[in-house]
């Protein structure tokens, strides 16, 4: 799991709050900015491959461009 917050921290540096929740009996939530993202419960039990992880970083990075174009805007 430490990979993989590693990926969430290089995309989205600290731009933006990132929240890894593990808990017990293979509890697994990623928060962005207080918004779930990911949910383990939610996708069948499934821990994120690499594929789901870049999705995820797509995510981030979404929202980074998103604070952005609204900082541009004022």
């Amino acid at each position: 799991m430490a990979w993989m917050v590693n990926e969430f921290v290089a995309e989205g540096g600290s731009e933006v709050s990132i929240e890894v929740k593990p808990g017990v009996g293979g509890v697994l939530q990623v928060f962005v900015d207080g918004d779930k993202i990911y949910d383990k419960k939610e996708e069948d039990g499934q821990t994120p491959h690499l594929n789901r992880v870049k999705e995820l970083r797509a995510i981030i990075r979404d929202r980074l461009n998103s604070l952005a174009a609204a900082a541009d805007d004022n």
